[in-house]
């Protein structure tokens, strides 16, 4: 591999480890929310989460290229930070990448939050537990393959992000210029034994994800 290959498969790991850690921090009060709440918000919150499975891609780094450039209200923010611009930066890529694998950690989350019952809840209640002591003492260790499963999907689907992130972040090498990017520069300069090579690594690094998925999450393998 060529040191712009390696080069973009670094990049590529840094975003989806900033972005995993994001959607987490993120994820579990989303999460927790819509797993608990009876409001009516539930429906349309849950629905502005999953928007990203059913949108194209080029539709959700248009609208964030719109709100983060500099005449979008998220861009004029930052400028008035003192900070330019967020598209065509690593920072514009994380952003867009937390809002492209959101769905993929908030569900599994909240599936694992719901499947804990009122139960355990109760009990923690009657045992005068504070609501802080009670998710992270007995919610936490319970939803412990939810978590798994949220950061396993999470990680491995801003790994192979394509779309956004050549909306939002363009193709600047070592910048923004990612494994995906990479390839599809590869393809278009007819540089075919290079695609391969990369291409053939984004599918066993996609069965290790799988394979790691099954064999350490039992349980989710059963649902």
């Amino acid at each position: 591999m060529s040191p712009s290959d390696l080069g973009a498969i670094w990049l590529t790991l840094k975003l989806a480890g900033v972005t995993t850690a994001l959607l987490l921090l993120i994820g579990t009060p989303v999460a927790w929310w819509l797993a608990r709440t009876a409001s009516f918000w539930k429906g349309p919150v849950g629905a502005v989460v999953a928007l990203p499975i059913v949108l194209p891609p080029t539709v959700i780094g248009f609208y964030l290229l719109v709100a983060m450039g500099p005449h979008g209200p998220v861009g004029q923010f930052t400028q008035s930070l003192g900070l330019g611009v967020l598209p065509f930066t690593f920072a514009g890529l994380v952003v867009a990448s937390v809002f492209y694998s959101l769905p993929f950690v908030v569900q599994p989350l909240q599936n694992a939050f719901e499947a804990i019952g009122e139960r355990p809840l109760e009990v923690a209640a009657t045992l005068r537990a504070s609501p802080l002591d009670t998710f992270f003492s007995v919610v936490l260790p319970l939803a412990r393959p939810g978590y798994l499963t949220a950061t396993v999907l999470g990680f491995a689907h801003t790994v192979g992000e394509f779309g956004v992130v050549l909306m939002i972040g363009g193709n600047i090498p070592d910048e923004t210029r990612v494994v995906s990017v990479q390839i599809y520069d590869h393809v278009e300069a007819m540089e075919y034994a290079q695609a391969h090579w990369l291409a053939a690594a984004m599918v066993g690094f996609s069965f290790l994800v799988l394979l790691a998925l099954y064999t350490l999450n039992p349980s989710g393998r059963r649902r």
